[in-house]
C-alpha cells in the first residue's frame, strides 16, 4: 500500500518554477509554533500532513484548512500547494490561526537554480523544513550519493534558516547486501539533514520505531505519527498496535522532535473524519 501512495504522490509536490520567481523578492518572518517544557521534556505541537486530505484539499482548500484548525491541529504540513501562491497559503494559515511545520518537495526542487526559487516561496510561506518523501536509490551506493547530496543542501540552507531532510516509506528498512538504506543515508549526514520517521511505514517495513529513533538521537525534529496495526488496517492513532508511549518519550527526551504530523493514508473512510478521530487519540495521550 505504501508504496503505490510513494508513487501517486511525487505529483503533488512540485513547486512552480515561474510562481516562486515572482515571489522571489519577497521576504516574511518564519511564523512557528513554540513548542513547551513538562518535566524536563520538550512536548511538540501537532500538526497535520495535507497528503491525508489531498481530495478535500484539492476541492476546497480554504473550507478543509479551517475544519482542520477547529479540530485542532496547530500545524499543516504540504504535499503540493492547489495551484496557490505562497503569500495566499500564508494568509490562509494567519488567518486561521494555523502555521506551516513542514513541506514535502521534490529532491529537483533543492538543486540548481531551483533552490533560490524554493527558499523564497517557504520564506513566505514560514516555513523552514523542506523534507523530501522519496527518490530512486537501489544500491548502497545509490544511497551513499543521496546522502552526499543532501549533506551539500544542507549547508546551503544552514544560512537560511531552512533544514532539509528524508521521510521514509518501507523499503528503506529491508536491507541492501547486508545493510540498511536508512542507516546508510542518516549515517552519512549531519545531524541537521532531519529523521522524519514515518512510524506506520517504517514498522510496515521491519523497522522497529523505538530502535531507530534511540539510534538516531537528535535527528527527529519532525516525525510523522502514522498508525500501523497486525489486525486492523483502518486504525487509527490510539487503537492500533504502535508503542506510543515509548516512541513519544524518546521524542520528547533524545529526539529533539519540534512537532507531531499525523498522516492517515487508508482508503475507505472519510479523510477529515478519520484525521480527526487521530487527533483525538492523540489527544487522549495528552499530545494535542
Amino acid at each position: 500500500m505504501f508504496e503505490q501512495e510513494r508513487i501517486s504522490r511525487r505529483g503533488f509536490f512540485k513547486v512552480s518554477a515561474a510562481g516562486a520567481a515572482a515571489l522571489a523578492a519577497a521576504r516574511a518572518p518564519f511564523a512557528l509554533a513554540a513548542d513547551t517544557e513538562t518535566e524536563g521534556k520538550r512536548v511538540p505541537r501537532t500538526g497535520l500532513q495535507l497528503y491525508s486530505i489531498r481530495e478535500d484539499c484539492g476541492k476546497d482548500l480554504a473550507g478543509t484548512l479551517a475544519a482542520v484548525a477547529k479540530i485542532g491541529y496547530k500545524g499543516v504540513e504540504f504535499a503540493g500547494y492547489h495551484g496557490r501562491d505562497a503569500k495566499t497559503l500564508r494568509k490562509m494559515l494567519d488567518d486561521l490561526g494555523l502555521v506551516c511545520c513542514g513541506t514535502h518537495t521534490d529532491l529537483e526542487t533543492l538543486t540548481g537554480d531551483n533552490l533560490a526559487k524554493t527558499v523564497a516561496f517557504h520564506k513566505i510561506l514560514g516555513n523552514k523544513f523542506l523534507i523530501v518523501p522519496g527518490f530512486g536509490a537501489k544500491t548502497k551506493q545509490d544511497w551513499l550519493d543521496k546522502a552526499k547530496q543532501f549533506t551539500e543542501i544542507a549547508e546551503k540552507l544552514r544560512a537560511q534558516g531552512m533544514m532539509t531532510g528524508y521521510h521514509n516509506h518501507s523499503h528503506e528498512f529491508k536491507p541492501i547486501d547486508g545493510e540498511v538504506p536508512w542507516d546508510l543515508f542518516f549515517g552519512n549526514t549531519p545531524k541537521d539533514v532531519i529523521m522524519q520517521f514515518d512510524t506506520g511505514n517504517a514498522v510496515g517495513g521491519g523497522g522497529d520505531a523505538v530502535k531507530y529513533l534511540k539510534k538516531y538521537p537528535g535527528r527527529a525534529v519532525t516525525i510523522h505519527a502514522k498508525p500501523w496495526s497486525k489486525t486492523d488496517p483502518k486504525a487509527v492513532i490510539g487503537e492500533d498496535d504502535l508503542p506510543w508511549k515509548e516512541i513519544f518519550d524518546i521524542c520528547e527526551t533524545t529526539g529533539n522532535t519540534e512537532w507531531y504530523i499525523v498522516e492517515y493514508e487508508v482508503g475507505g473512510v472519510p479523510a477529515i473524519e478519520a484525521v480527526d478521530k487521530c487527533f483525538q487519540g492523540m489527544k487522549k495521550m495528552g499530545k494535542a
